[in-house]
């Protein structure tokens, strides 16, 4: 059965079928990041500018409007590794593990470290859950944990963003401000609970404040006992 136009009303699929090109893949790809079904650039400034309203507007089922919150952590990701090999930036040449006496094996400890520094990226999942868990416990009433799991994806493909922009800023002025970027982080996050919320600002910030303290410290605990686990099962 025939169609009229380029696509078909039904699947979606062109009407004239050709070779696959690299014009054409990347084509798909450039649409598929910056075209209005899966708008970058406006997820990006309405999260930054408009937290709440990109929240809510996602939970209450408008999803075509902007990007999809797993494919933005992972793409910020992305982006932030393929910056960070560009510019050869090491974010953690200063970081160091002091080993007391009687403790567990020094040496351990250090690769340890130095898989979860290595592993970062993927230790963020830790941090989405992390977050979303104390989200729900915190403000239990509101969203389900899949809804705040959501929501976390989101906030952690801004602090991708931010750690980015903040290698820069470490290059230029000095390590001393390394810390810059989960200070901005938490600020944002703050800002964007009580957009989200709209109400009881002063509950919203002090129980945002400590739940985003306590899921960091989660996740930075977690992270390094799970890389202490692998490692000591590898040497094993």
């Amino acid at each position: 059965m025939g169609f009229q136009g380029n696509f078909c009303p039904r699947c979606g699929q062109r009407s004239g079928i050709h070779k696959v090109t690299f014009k054409e893949t990347f084509q798909d790809l450039a649409n598929n990041l910056f075209s209005i079904n899966a708008p970058l650039l406006t997820t990006i400034r309405d999260m930054i500018l408009r937290p709440g309203v990109l929240l809510r507007s996602y939970l209450d089922g408008k999803r075509r409007t902007y990007y999809r919150p797993v494919s933005f952590f992972i793409l910020m990701t992305v982006l932030y590794i393929v910056i960070r090999s560009v510019i050869g930036f090491d974010p953690f040449r200063n970081s160091m593990i002091v080993v007391e006496e009687g403790g567990p094996d020094p040496t351990l400890l250090t690769e340890a470290r130095n898989y979860m520094l290595i592993n970062i990226n993927n230790f963020l999942f830790v941090f989405v859950f992390t977050l979303a868990l104390f989200m729900k416990l915190f403000f239990y009433k509101r969203y389900s944990l899949a809804e705040y799991m959501a929501i976390s994806f989101y906030f952690l493909g801004i602090y991708t963003l931010i750690v980015t922009c903040n290698m820069f800023v470490v290059q230029a002025f000095g390590d001393h401000l390394q810390p810059l970027g989960i200070v901005i982080m938490c600020l944002f996050f703050l800002y964007a609970m009580v957009t989200f919320f709209q109400r009881k600002y002063f509950f919203v910030i002090v129980k945002s404040f400590i739940l985003f303290i306590l899921a960091f410290m989660t996740y930075a605990m977690s992270s390094y006992a799970l890389s202490y686990l692998i490692v000591s099962v590898k040497q094993g």
